[in-house]
Parts: structure tokens; C-alpha cells; sequence
């Protein structure tokens, strides 16, 4: 009896690790952001539980593909070496049942809580970041174009699920997001460049590693974001404040700079870490900012 309870409790911990739960955390805190932004107070705390076990649900069940379809690749990477299905602490055909009830309880609660157009894209974030996005990682940059949709449709998705509709606003918060992704994953790729090239990824740019070419293209995608940012400004139909604006602007400016100190140093590890570390906090501000 004490030995199956022992299994038990490391299947139950195996899981929680193919769940990727920081990542989990972030991507449902985004989408709840949206959520209260759309809702400006007027929600009841079921509502906000059901929305973020849903977006829980869709979220674990598409890292969990993401680790079924990388478990070989898994082996040859440092990073990743040590997670359930390399090392065989869980059987594929067990993570794909997990795969199947998490994402069809997500996407119905989806549909029974709040509408049918958000349960179709939550489907559609779940089948391009598991089924085309984490094989198109071995294709090359690409992937990351294709990652950066689902990637940025948490917010949208909780503005969405409370306003049944698809709006200037609502493109607004997804583009900034969008555009976002692109320095994040960049950024991350450059820091684990050697790692990824083992297992045959290559999500930068261009396949000059670690280059001024493409530097140059994580500091004009990250330059971006400042035109977007006081896009609110040109455009009546979004609505979001002043506050906000001036927020996100002054956030963008911080994140391109350190794009652009990349720029500069190519060859210095310790600011494509800056970056990435800044890409994470610039996300948290800019979501603090339409929630607040």
C-alpha cells in the first residue's frame, strides 16, 4: 500500500513538471489581465476561477504536447534533460491521455462558461503551439512567427471571453504582445544557442548565429513596440488610458535598449541575458498596465 502511494505521488510530480507551471502561471496571468481589463470590476470571482481553470487547463495540456513531441530532442539539451519522458518516468501514450481530457475540459468550459469564440481560439492557440509550432522549431526561424500567435493570444482571449467580441482594442493588446514574443524568444534562443543547436533547433533570425545581423533584428522588432505603444493615441476606437499609454511607451523605451545594448556588444553573453530577463518584466508591466 506505502509503495503505491510512493508511485502515485511521483506520477502526480512527473506530471506537475511536464505541466511547465511558471510558464503556465505567466500565460494564465496574462490571460486574466485581459479578462479584468475588458471587465473594468464588473465580474463575480466564479466567473474569474472558471476563466483561469480553463485557461489553466488549455495551457498545460499544450506544454504537455510540446514535451510529447520534443521528448527526443529533449535527450540532447542540457536544459531539458532531465524532464519525465526522456528519462522515462512517463510513457508517451500517458501524456497524451492527459493531453486529450486537459484540453477537452478547457475548451468546454470555455464554451458552456462564456462563448463559442473563445473556445475556438483557445483550440486554435492549443493546435499551433503544439502541433505546428513545436515541429516547425527544427525548420527554423519560422517557428518563431508561428509561435508568436498563440503566444500572444492569452490576453485577447480574456477580452474575449468577457466582451463576445473581436475589437480595436482587443487587437491592440494581442499586437503588443505579438510583437513582443519575437525579442523574448530571440533572446532566449541567443543565450541557449549551443544547447539548441544540438538538437538541431535554430529559432534565430537567421542562421548566422549569434551575428550583428541578427541583433539588428531583435533591436528593430523590440523598436517596434514604442509605435504601438501611443497607437492608443492616433486611434479613438481603442480605449485604453493615458496612464497606460504612458506606461507602455516608457516600458518599450527600456526594452529597446537593451535590444540595442545587444546591438553593440554582440559578443557579450551577459546582455542577451539582460534582455531576456527584461523581456519577462517589460510582459508583467505591460499587463499591470491594462489591468490597473
Amino acid at each position: 500500500m506505502i509503495v503505491h502511494i510512493s508511485l502515485l505521488k511521483s506520477k502526480v510530480l512527473y506530471f506537475i513538471q511536464v505541466m511547465k507551471l511558471r510558464l503556465t502561471f505567466l500565460v494564465v496571468l496574462s490571460s486574466m489581465a485581459g479578462f479584468l481589463f475588458a471587465a473594468h470590476g464588473n465580474y463575480s470571482f466564479v466567473t474569474l476561477l472558471y476563466f483561469a481553470l480553463g485557461g489553466f487547463l488549455i495551457t498545460v495540456s499544450s506544454n504537455a504536447i510540446n514535451q510529447l513531441y520534443e521528448k527526443d530532442s529533449d535527450k540532447l539539451m542540457r536544459r531539458t534533460e532531465n524532464r519525465p519522458l526522456p528519462l522515462g518516468h512517463l510513457q508517451p501514450f500517458e501524456v497524451a491521455l492527459f493531453v486529450g481530457v486537459t484540453g477537452l475540459l478547457g475548451a468546454l468550459i470555455f464554451l458552456f462558461y462564456f462563448n463559442a469564440m473563445t473556445a475556438l481560439m483557445s483550440l486554435v492557440s492549443l493546435i499551433l503551439y503544439g502541433f505546428i509550432y513545436t515541429p516547425l522549431k527544427k525548420v527554423g526561424p519560422i517557428a518563431v512567427f508561428v509561435g508568436a500567435i498563440p503566444g500572444a493570444l492569452p490576453p485577447l482571449l480574456g477580452y474575449t471571453a468577457y466582451t463576445n467580441q473581436i475589437d480595436s482594442t482587443g487587437l491592440w493588446i494581442f499586437a503588443i504582445q505579438f510583437f513582443w514574443q519575437f525579442p523574448h524568444f530571440w533572446a532566449i534562443a541567443w543565450r541557449n544557442y549551443d544547447d539548441y543547436l544540438r538538437a538541431g533547433i535554430m529559432l534565430l533570425p537567421n542562421h548566422t548565429a549569434k551575428s550583428r545581423s541578427n541583433a539588428m533584428i531583435i533591436f528593430l522588432y523590440t523598436a517596434i513596440l514604442i509605435p504601438l505603444s501611443i497607437t492608443p493615441l492616433f486611434i479613438i476606437s481603442i480605449s485604453v488610458s493615458n496612464f497606460c499609454i504612458i506606461l507602455n511607451t516608457i516600458n518599450s523605451i527600456i526594452f529597446t535598449y537593451f535590444a540595442y545594448k545587444l546591438l553593440k556588444e554582440v559578443y557579450d553573453d551577459k546582455l542577451s541575458l539582460k534582455l531576456m530577463f527584461y523581456s519577462f518584466i517589460y510582459l508583467i508591466v505591460f499587463l499591470i498596465s491594462i489591468f490597473l
